[in-house]
């Protein structure tokens, strides 16, 4: 698929490398947001099935993947940072839907939070607003084995955990990328989860209720870091909140079976081509996908 490649300066004179997919026969622009230590290829399945219905923006955070050449060894960027950038990219591109996966799922929703009028609507997936156990063991882990730069903990625990259910060449793929990342890059993802681990609950609920857009939240039934029951307390937060669970499939949805991908699609297809209504509507859920 043809991409037009372009580096934006952002918030903070940092420069973000980014791709933009146009469609020809779309009027509408959906951005999606990355996981912690992930990059914009990480979105290679989602792509398949929404450039066909959209203008779609992929981008790097400014310390990973395209963008990091262009910044050098910047400060640490916190998660306000981020959010900011992405105000900034939306702007650009003119984008008037977001889709996030995982971590990006905080970024996403602190700038959802400053109402920015271009944005009709977002889809947040493998994201939940409770760190259960599972989660906790997960952060911990990861907080020690990136203080300690450990490269060969830090690519069997992901895919030890959040990456169990991926096929054998995505696991592959996972650890190599993930093992061979800067000694910068595990700075910032030991941020996140500092802040994460940090985060004041009330605040990020107040953060969550601001947002007045309809917003569908996207989880694996197997997935026990980010559950699609946690996930559920999203509708006492967000005014206009809708669930989707995608059956037999853990946290990386799309990536992890042909049906998972077929389902992932069918459930945020059936969102973002919905018409926004103006009136605010009752959270529900969606029919169990797969």
């Amino acid at each position: 698929m043809y991409a037009e490649k372009a580096v934006i300066r952002v918030h903070r004179d940092l420069q973000v490398h980014t791709w933009f997919y146009p469609n020809p026969a779309a009027e509408s622009t959906i951005i999606l947001v990355n996981g912690s230590l992930a990059t914009s290829a990480s979105f290679g399945q989602t792509l398949r099935y929404l450039q066909p219905l959209f203008n779609v923006v992929l981008f790097d955070q400014p310390y990973s993947g395209h963008s990091r050449a262009y910044n050098g060894n910047q400060l640490l960027i916190g998660k306000e940072d981020e959010a900011l950038i992405l105000l900034d990219l939306i702007e650009h591109f003119r984008a008037d839907q977001v889709l996030s996966f995982s971590w990006g799922g905080v970024a996403t929703m602190l700038a959802l939070a400053q109402r920015p009028e271009r944005i009709k609507r977002a889809v947040i997936t493998s994201f939940s607003p409770i760190i259960n156990p599972a989660m906790q063991d997960y952060l911990a882990r990861g907080k020690a084995y990136l203080a300690a730069c450990d490269r060969q903990q830090i690519g069997n625990l992901i895919n030890e955990t959040i990456g169990e259910f991926l096929p054998p060449l995505f696991k592959r793929c996972n650890f190599r990328h993930v093992s061979s990342l800067d000694e910068h890059e595990y700075a910032q993802m030991l941020l996140h989860i500092r802040q994460v681990l940090e985060l004041d609950s009330s605040q990020y609920m107040s953060c969550v209720s601001n947002i007045d857009i309809p917003l569908l939240f996207v989880n694996g039934t197997w997935d026990k870091y980010t559950s699609a029951e946690d996930a559920l307390h999203f509708g006492n937060l967000a005014p206009r909140a809708e669930f989707a669970r995608i059956a037999h499939t853990g946290h990386f949805l799309d990536l992890e079976h042909k049906t998972a991908w077929q389902d992932t699609r069918a459930a945020v297809e059936s969102f973002v081509l919905r018409e926004v209504r103006e009136e605010p509507v009752r959270p529900r859920q969606l029919a169990l996908a797969g």
